[in-house]
């Protein structure tokens, strides 16, 4: 009986693994289709924003996927890809953006924030010197008897 479950259950986890990835949507060489996937991994589903399109089920993600493996098997190197993509979606398709002068606020504002806290962090804790050699001598003495207190 336990037996008969466990069958159902590891057939039922063979099925839902293989629904994931369609054979007939994939490319025919081993080596490109390993090659797309890797792709897939870098470029960022559009509809869901926080996957892949490796991860993702939108019919977007499926199109991308679509794409990728066309120019793959067409020859076109990652770079090719992800500036096709780049240029139909901008700079947010990919998972890892590249470092340019347009992001550049975005990659170092975190690093300018510390900075700046630490900065005024630093200047609070310095203590307030006063220096007595432009007081007067009045001015010495009512300064030493507030201090005294």
């Amino acid at each position: 009986m336990i037996w008969r479950r466990l069958l159902a259950i590891a057939g039922a986890v063979f099925c839902l693994a293989n629904a994931a990835a369609d054979p007939a949507d994939q490319l025919k060489n081993p080596a490109q289709e390993a090659h797309a996937r890797a792709l897939f991994r870098e470029i960022r589903c559009v509809v869901c924003q926080s996957e892949s399109i490796d991860e993702s089920d939108a019919d977007l993600a499926h199109d991308l996927r679509q794409l990728v493996r066309q120019e793959v098997a067409a020859g076109a190197s990652d770079a090719q890809v992800k500036a096709d993509l780049v240029g139909r979606y901008g700079e947010f398709i990919l998972l890892k953006p590249r470092f340019s002068f347009a992001n550049a606020a975005l990659w170092l504002s975190p690093f300018v924030v510390v900075l700046l806290g630490a900065g005024v962090v630093f200047l609070r804790r310095r203590p307030a010197t006063v220096e007595t050699d432009d007081l007067t001598e009045p001015e010495r003495a009512r300064l030493a008897a507030l201090t005294d207190n």
